[in-house]
C-alpha cells in the first residue's frame, strides 16, 4: 500500500458530511502553523452565537500549493452542499490569502489587516516567515514555561512541600474543585510556578490555613464549587461512596469558605468559570498580569 501524502491526509480530515436534520454551519480554523491561534480567536468569536450549530475543521501547517488548492476545493464543496463556510485564518503569506478568499467561503482575515496598521505604525515591514509566535523564540521564556510545568507536576496535589517559597501562587481548595487544571494553565501558559494543597479532613478543624502552606498565606489562593457540581464530578470518579456524597461535599465546601474568609485568602468559584477564565482572575487577584517576563503562549 503506498504511504498516505500529507494531501490526502488533509482531503480525509476535512471532508464534508452530509447535512443533518438542522442547519449546521461548517467552519474551518486555517493556518500555516499549529492552528492554535485561529482555534482560540475564532472560538471565542463563535461563543457569541449559542444558538447556531458548527461543524468544525481545522487545518494547520497550510504552507505548500498542493495542501492550499485541496482546502480550497473542499471549501467549494462545502458551499455548494449549503451555506458558505466560514474560514478564521491566520496566514502570512499573501497568494494563500489569495487562494482562499476566492473558495466562496466567508474569510475572517485574523492577521492581515491588523499587520497593515502596524506596519503603517511602526515604519517597518511584518515578518512573512510562518511560526513566529509559535516557535521556540525566546529560548528563556521556553525553558521558563518547562520549569513551571515540572514545578507543577512535582506539587500537584501537595506531593512536595519543597522549594513552595518559590511558587507565584499556590491554589488550595477540596479535592475535585480544579485546582490541577488550573495549575497547569498558569505554569504551560504564563510559566509561572504554582503548587496547590489539597484540603481535607485532616485539615479540620483548624484557625488558619494548613501548617505546610501557612508560611506562604500571602501567595495562596483558594477555589470552590457548589456542592452539587462537586458531588457529580467526585461521583465520576468514586461512585456511591462517601467521598462524592452531597453531604460530604456540602461539608468540605462550607468548612473551605469558612477558612477563606477568615484567613482573608481571595478565592473564587469553578462551577461556572472555564479555566481560562479562573487564571485570568487569579493573575488579577495576585497582581502577577503585568509580571515584565511573562506573555502569554496561546
Amino acid at each position: 500500500m503506498a504511504p498516505t501524502t500529507p494531501d490526502a491526509s488533509l482531503v480525509s480530515a476535512i471532508a464534508p458530511r452530509p447535512a443533518s436534520g438542522s442547519a449546521v454551519r461548517a467552519v474551518f480554523f486555517v493556518s500555516d502553523n499549529t492552528g492554535i491561534t485561529a482555534e482560540t480567536l475564532g472560538s471565542a468569536l463563535l461563543a457569541n452565537f449559542p444558538d447556531a450549530r458548527f461543524e468544525r475543521h481545522t487545518v494547520p501547517f497550510l504552507g505548500s500549493v498542493t495542501a492550499v488548492d485541496a482546502v480550497v476545493g473542499h471549501l467549494r464543496r462545502c458551499a455548494q452542499a449549503g451555506g458558505a463556510p466560514i474560514v478564521f485564518a491566520t496566514v502570512k503569506d499573501a497568494g494563500i490569502r489569495s487562494r482562499l478568499a476566492g473558495a466562496g467561503a466567508v474569510v475572517i482575515d485574523l492577521l492581515a489587516g491588523h499587520f497593515t496598521e502596524l506596519e503603517a505604525e511602526l515604519g517597518a515591514t511584518a515578518e512573512t516567515r510562518s511560526g513566529q509566535y509559535h516557535g521556540l523564540g525566546d529560548l528563556e521564556q521556553y525553558f521558563r514555561r518547562m520549569r513551571a510545568v515540572e514545578y507543577a507536576i512535582e506539587h500537584d496535589d501537595g506531593q512536595s512541600g519543597r522549594d513552595l517559597a518559590s511558587a507565584d501562587v499556590i491554589i488550595v481548595a477540596p479535592s475535585r474543585c480544579g485546582k490541577t487544571p488550573t495549575t497547569m494553565y498558569l505554569a504551560l501558559h504564563y510559566g509561572l510556578l504554582v503548587a496547590n494543597y489539597p484540603l481535607t479532613d485532616d485539615d479540620f478543624p483548624t484557625d488558619g490555613l494548613p501548617r505546610i502552606v501557612a508560611p506562604h498565606a500571602d501567595r495562596c489562593f483558594g477555589l470552590t464549587t457548589t456542592p452539587l457540581r462537586l458531588s457529580q464530578v467526585r461521583h465520576e470518579r468514586r461512585p456511591n461512596s462517601t467521598y462524592a456524597s452531597l453531604a460530604q461535599c456540602t461539608l468540605e465546601l462550607r468548612r473551605a469558605e469558612d477558612l477563606y474568609r477568615r484567613t482573608h485568602l481571595p478565592f473564587l468559584s469553578s462551577a461556572t468559570r472555564s479555566v481560562e477564565e479562573m487564571s485570568a482572575v487569579i493573575l488579577q487577584s495576585m497582581n502577577l498580569r503585568d509580571r515584565p517576563h511573562e506573555r502569554p503562549s496561546p
